[in-house]
C-alpha cells in the first residue's frame, strides 16, 4: 500500500485509495477513471490539483499522451507534484497494469458499474465523450508528466464551447519530464519484435557452433 500523501488526507477512500476530487461519485460509489464534467471544470479553472483539489503551487505536473502534443494541450486538470507520485503508482493506466482502455465508458451503462434505481438521476442519459469512443479497447498509450511553472498555466477553450476548457496549454516552457509508462506494442509491433528477437537468437546460437579459428 502507497502512503497517502498529506494533502490528501481529507479526501475518502475506496478500496484504500484516494478519490480523486475530479472523479466521479455516484450513489456514494467512486468511478475511478471517470471524470466528473462539473469537478474537472473547477479544477481547470480554479487551478485546482486534480488529486486533492487544493489550490496549485509555484510548479504543477501535467499527464500528457502522444495525442494531446499533436493537439497542444493535456486535456487533465493538473497535479501538486506530491500528489503525482502517489496517482503514477496506483493508477493503473499510469503504472502499467491496464494494458488497453476499457471497452467501454462506465456511463454508457451505469457510473461505478452499480445498476442505479434512481429515477431521477441523470446517469442513464450520459454518454462517454469522443475521446473514449476513439481508445475504447485500443491498447494503452505512452504517459508522461511535464512539469510548467504555474504562471505559464493557460487554459485552452473547447472549440464547440469556449465557456468550457478542452485542457490546458502544452505550448509552454516545460521544467522537466518524466516517462510514467511507456505504450501497450500493438499486434503488429509485438510480432516484428519477436521476429527480430528470433532472428538474434539465431545469430547468436550460430556464433557458438561455428569452430574457433586456431593460430597457425
Amino acid at each position: 500500500m502507497h502512503p497517502i500523501p498529506q494533502r490528501c488526507a481529507h479526501r475518502p477512500l475506496a478500496g484504500g485509495l484516494v478519490v480523486p476530487y475530479v472523479s466521479l461519485i455516484h450513489g456514494g460509489h467512486a468511478a475511478f477513471g471517470t471524470l466528473d464534467a462539473d469537478q474537472a471544470r473547477t479544477a481547470f479553472l480554479d487551478h485546482l490539483c486534480q488529486i486533492c483539489g487544493h489550490p496549485l503551487d509555484e510548479r504543477c505536473w501535467l499527464i500528457v499522451r502522444p495525442a494531446d502534443i499533436a493537439r497542444s494541450h493535456s486535456p487533465e486538470p493538473a497535479l501538486h507534484p506530491e500528489c503525482l507520485p502517489y496517482t503514477a503508482a496506483t493508477c493503473p493506466m499510469l503504472n502499467g497494469q491496464a494494458t488497453h482502455y476499457r471497452q467501454r465508458s462506465v456511463l454508457a451503462s451505469h457510473p461505478a458499474g452499480r445498476p442505479c434505481t434512481d429515477p431521477s438521476c441523470p446517469c442513464p442519459s450520459r454518454t462517454p465523450d469522443n475521446g473514449h469512443a476513439a481508445r475504447s479497447g485500443r491498447p494503452a498509450d505512452r504517459y508522461e508528466a511535464w512539469m510548467i511553472d504555474t504562471r505559464h498555466y493557460q487554459l485552452v477553450p473547447h472549440p464547440d464551447t469556449p465557456d468550457v476548457p478542452a485542457g490546458i496549454s502544452l505550448n509552454v516552457p516545460i521544467l522537466r519530464k518524466r516517462t510514467l509508462r511507456e505504450a501497450t506494442p500493438t499486434a503488429s509491433r509485438s510480432a516484428l519484435l519477436n521476429l527480430l528477437y528470433s532472428a538474434l537468437e539465431l545469430g547468436i546460437a550460430a556464433d557458438c557452433m561455428a569452430p574457433a579459428d586456431n593460430d597457425s
